[in-house]
């Protein structure tokens, strides 16, 4: 037992840019620790404080403010020991208590394999991140100890919690720049999970790394020899390559061990961004760069804050990959946001805005969590988030914005404001117009065209990449169907109780309540937005109403009679949540009834449409409709044009639409001999006045034998 670490031997560390009096407070943090987990053992069979001193040490090499260490000490205390918060914040101060109330609702989360707890979960942590960034670094640092003394564990528990590490931990790790911790993190997790691929990978390595050790030693002396020649300070190290990244490529890329391991990877460390580019001239004078492979993370960091200037070379006949940055930029690539608390005499420029970057996402993560239905939702919004690999566009204005890759105009859109999202009609990519489905590539111009009052299309939702994008568009679809459900319900309720003499304002609260209670709905917009989804028939609803007897079913004839008086006004425009049926493609001006479909609202079909019901019950559950005068939207139409072969007669076709102002959506030839033929038009009208003139026009072709309107 004599090799336990002792706090001795971490304030010995701390003095290296702790205060005495800030090193004092965190080992009076580590007795009262030490005291409260008195008696308690870890599996391993050491006593339990090993393990916050453990946690405590990692940060102390993140170099991280004393809070943040005592906290460590503590963050097992208010779970594992009963000592209540206030006590520690009357102990250590109100800051500490909470990190350590944050740390211990993080410990009790458990990510199991049950998506939805694992939703709630991630919620819960997004919060904590929010209030204070600080508790998700102990919390990575506890899980990191946790990984590295998994052994005693029993085999289920070291599966989840290596899974729940790859999943969520490292990920997180990750996101905020942490990339020392984040490699640890997934080796680990990845030997756990596959013990033997990783002994199997890791002696592979190793046999490797001995025969190579030559050409390695060669091409690091000739970098050195340039940079000396070139007058350029900077430190040049190997790169390891990691088991986990190792069996991801030789996973998801398909590539062979041989193939990535033939790849020799360096690192150069200078003092300034200008020793930077003037490295890279010189490793580019040495060997030649392989085209379309150099990127500069330092003019567009990551989203995580990394900076570097990458290059792969190609030189004695095996590839080169070269990283260059600072002693500033490398400090920030393997801490990443721990590197804002580290304690410094002069505020770095590269922190704050790496902070920026994290106090941005974790907004951006808070944005989603409100307009997010449910956990599900959100983790599925977020998972999307947690690794992007970017492209950067402009905006006209020229500011950079970092997007996943794949991002779409909409998603560019969402990114600048949720209102942009909202309202965008168009976009322009380097000045040409452009679809608003088509992916972004880097260096792209985009500018985004808005027009008031216009709406989220639901079909984006099956191009955007982004979780802002989805989350904000889901949100304001379901507003907007609310909305219409509502409006629809109003209209057929208040229809209803037309046909039994009576109207809306004439029923009193108490009724409504007593049919909301029978019901089971929340509240009486729950019941008619449930009538307009077409949940619910509106007749048995306002039958309800009136008689005040919800028990009783209703002789179904009845249904009949207050129907047909009062047919309902529709406008075609109505929205999410009326429909005109593909069968019969009703235009305005036929005879049209409504059908209703259960959580979509109304479906409108011509009333001599063969798919509605033949018999009473169902005759008597179509709504009776009439159109709106003033309707100039467009409405598909098929025809069905028999007509002589002969040269450009399908030209003359279209042109025929176009003289008739109508517009053709498709157009197929269905061959019967060599001589006559029949087409298959669909075009678009704004009634049967505008069907009329089309085919006129049509009939006209001299070619043209017969047509008629298709119906199925």
């Amino acid at each position: 037992m004599s090799a336990e670490p002792t706090v001795e031997g971490l304030a010995q560390e701390l003095s290296t840019y702790l205060d005495t009096n800030r090193i004092n407070q965190v080992r009076r943090a580590y007795y009262y620790a030490e005291q409260a987990h008195e008696g308690q053992m870890r599996k391993s069979g050491d006593r339990y404080i090993t393990h916050p001193l453990a946690v405590a040490r990692i940060l102390a090499e993140l170099k991280l403010d004393h809070q943040s260490l005592m906290a460590a000490m503590l963050h097992d205390v208010i779970e594992d020991t009963g000592i209540p918060k206030d006590a520690l914040a009357e102990q250590f101060g109100e800051d500490v208590a909470e990190l350590v109330d944050g740390v211990s609702k993080l410990t009790q989360i458990e990510f199991r394999s049950r998506a939805e707890a694992q939703a709630e979960n991630f919620q819960k942590m997004t919060l904590a991140m929010a209030r204070d960034i600080r508790v998700i670094l102990v919390k990575l640092a506890d899980r990191l100890h946790n990984m590295r003394t998994l052994g005693p564990m029993p085999y289920e528990k070291r599966q989840r919690i290596a899974t729940e590490t790859l999943d969520i931990y490292a990920p997180i790790a990750n996101r905020l720049g942490m990339h020392s911790l984040c490699t640890e993190l997934e080796d680990l997790g990845f030997s756990s999970l596959y013990p033997m691929r990783a002994k199997y990978i890791s002696k592979a390595v190793n046999k490797l790394r001995g025969s190579h050790r030559e050409i390695i030693e060669e091409i690091r002396g000739k970098l050195q020899e340039k940079l000396e020649e070139r007058g350029l300070p900077g430190r040049i190290l190997g790169r390891e390559k990691h088991l986990n990244s190792i069996y991801n490529k030789m996973k998801f890329k398909q590539k062979s061990f041989h193939e990535i391991m033939d790849v020799y990877a360096f690192r150069i460390i200078t003092d300034t961004e200008d020793d930077c580019y003037r490295i890279l001239g010189a490793v580019h004078s040495l060997y030649k760069p392989l085209p379309g492979r150099f990127k500069d993370y330092i003019a567009m960091p990551k989203a995580n804050g990394y900076q570097s200037l990458h290059t792969t070379l190609f030189g004695m006949h095996v590839n080169i990959e070269i990283q260059i940055r600072t002693e500033e930029m490398e400090h920030i690539a393997n801490n990443g946001i721990a590197a804002h608390w580290m304690y410094k005499n002069e505020p770095s420029n590269v922190t704050s805005v790496n902070q920026a970057r994290v106090d941005r996402w974790v907004k951006g993560l808070m944005e989603m969590r409100e307009r997010a239905d449910d956990s599900l939702e959100f983790i599925e919004h977020v998972k999307v988030d947690l690794f992007p690999d970017e492209i950067y566009v402009f905006t006209p204005k020229g500011r950079i914005m970092e997007l996943p890759s794949g991002a779409t105009p909409v998603d560019f859109a969402y990114a600048i404001h949720t209102d942009i999202g909202n309202a965008a009609v168009a976009c322009r990519i380097n000045r040409n117009l452009a679809s608003l489905s088509q992916p972004l590539q880097s260096g792209q111009t985009v500018e985004i065209i808005t027009a008031p009052g216009a709406r989220p299309n639901p079909a984006w939702l099956s191009f955007v990449v982004t979780g802002k994008a989805r989350s904000s568009i889901r949100h304001v679809l379901k507003t907007q169907k609310r909305a219409e459900s509502l409006e629809l319900g109003r209209t057929l309720l208040k229809k209803s109780l037309k046909g039994f003499g009576t109207r809306l304002s004439e029923i009193s609260d108490g009724q409504k309540q007593i049919v909301v209670n029978h019901n089971q709905v929340n509240s009486f917009d729950d019941l008619i937005s449930d009538i307009g989804l077409g949940n619910r028939m509106a007749y048995l609803v306002a039958r309800q109403l009136v008689t005040g007897a919800p028990g009783e079913e209703p002789p179904v004839v009845q249904a009949e009679r207050p129907t047909e008086r009062s047919p309902v006004t529709i406008r075609g425009t109505e929205g999410l949540l009326v429909k005109f049926a593909s069968c019969c493609k009703p235009i305005p001006g036929d005879p049209v009834v409504g059908v209703m479909d259960s959580g979509n609202g109304m479906v409108i079909h011509s009333d001599t449409c063969s798919r509605l019901p033949e018999d009473d019950e169902g005759r008597a559950r179509l709504t009776h409709l009439k159109w709106a005068k003033d309707i100039n939207d467009e409405f598909s139409v098929e025809l069905r044009v028999e007509l002589e072969r002969q040269r450009g007669v399908i030209a003359e076709l279209a042109n025929a639409v176009a003289m008739a102002d109508g517009n053709i959506e498709r157009i197929s030839v269905e061959d019967q001999n060599a001589k006559f033929g029949i087409v298959s038009l669909v075009v678009h009208v704004n009634g049967r006045k505008h069907l009329a003139r089309v085919m006129r026009r049509i009939r006209n072709i001299r070619a043209v034998t017969h047509i008629n309107r298709v119906r199925h």
